[in-house]
């Protein structure tokens, strides 16, 4: 069997005909394989969902318990149909996964989703599966993309807080998974005492807590007086009148695409903080090198820097062209 008789790109997303499941799927399909719950990878509607725990309930959190018609938890291979798959870390955000799918005849391809190398306190870390056919995302799929060390990163949030002592510091963070991590990093990096959260936060920070990730003592940031000096909310709150209670505030925003210098002047960012929850350029190279697969497919991002460097190795390439990812950027 081919490889694009097993996978292929359609409408709806990846399509695995043998199997009659897709990955995660831009619109609603009878069964979807989700990878993780971002919203660009995980929508309401579908007849039938397989992901792994976490990532059906953080989709329940996010879109009610009556998100998919049936859900099923990952554990272990699955026979679906004429293929067997089975879920992987990604090391992206708490539930993350690759998918790899083995048909009964032909290569075996993994799909990675989005995936980081990078040790993530949130996340269990990315695993590497052997496989004949690799598909992997390029959102930072560029050689100018060279994330820092996050510590790094902290011990410049400190520096600032530390020269501002009367000025709250206000982050940007996305609600799943990076607001989490830059809690935990700061929490690594000596800040023991209270951290203030937007209530958008909330309730994904109280079950990262149920999962037995120790977040350390959170308070609302929605009160008039908000004792903290650090505060965590989304990008979202920015733009509203929330932002308003806060007097001359330091504005910074934990992003990879802080490293680009025009992103963080036209948000009006003070203080970027360069850290990525997705692979930079050594990071996927690396790990191309290093599953060293017979056959590369780039889902989205900077597809043609990723597919010359392939080229450029000797490694048959080919972009997927699918759209609808990065809707929640990271």
């Amino acid at each position: 069997m081919r490889a694009d008789q097993i996978l292929h790109p359609t409408d709806a997303g990846l399509y695995c005909p043998p199997g009659d499941f897709y990955i995660d799927p831009i619109r609603p399909v009878p069964r979807a394989l989700i990878t993780h719950g971002h919203g660009d990878h995980a929508r309401s509607g579908h007849g039938a969902v397989m992901a792994t725990r976490q990532t059906l309930e953080i989709m329940a959190i996010r879109y009610g318990e009556d998100f998919a018609g049936q859900r099923q938890v990952a554990d272990g291979p699955v026979r679906i149909g004429d293929t067997t798959v089975s879920f992987h870390p990604a090391g992206h955000i708490l539930g993350s996964a690759q998918i790899a799918v083995q048909p009964d005849h032909g290569p075996k391809i993994v799909v990675s989703g989005d995936y980081c190398r990078h040790p993530n306190p949130v996340s269990a870390p990315w695993e590497p599966v052997p496989c004949d056919i690799f598909v992997t995302e390029a959102t930072f799929g560029l050689p100018v993309f060279r994330h820092p060390d996050p510590a790094g990163e902290m011990v410049r949030l400190l520096a600032s807080m530390a020269e501002f002592p009367e000025r709250h510091h206000l982050i940007g963070a996305y609600a799943l998974g990076k607001a989490q991590r830059l809690i935990m990093l700061a929490r690594a990096a000596g800040i023991d005492g209270p951290i203030a959260i937007h209530g958008a936060l909330q309730r994904l920070c109280d079950y990262h807590v149920e999962q037995g990730i120790d977040l350390g003592p959170l308070v609302p940031a929605t009160a008039d007086q908000v004792e903290a000096q650090l505060v965590i909310a989304p990008p979202s709150a920015f733009a509203s009148a929330w932002v308003q209670r806060f007097r001359d505030p330091v504005i910074g925003f934990a992003s990879g695409w802080m490293a680009v210098r025009a992103r963080a002047r036209q948000r009006g960012v003070e203080l970027p903080l360069v850290i990525s929850d997705h692979v930079d350029w050594p990071q996927v190279t690396q790990t191309i090198t290093e599953l060293a697969p017979q056959e590369v497919w780039i889902t989205h991002g900077a597809e043609d820097g990723l597919l010359r460097w392939c080229e450029l190795q000797g490694i048959p390439a080919r972009p997927l062209r699918l759209v609808g990812y990065e809707d929640e950027p990271e």
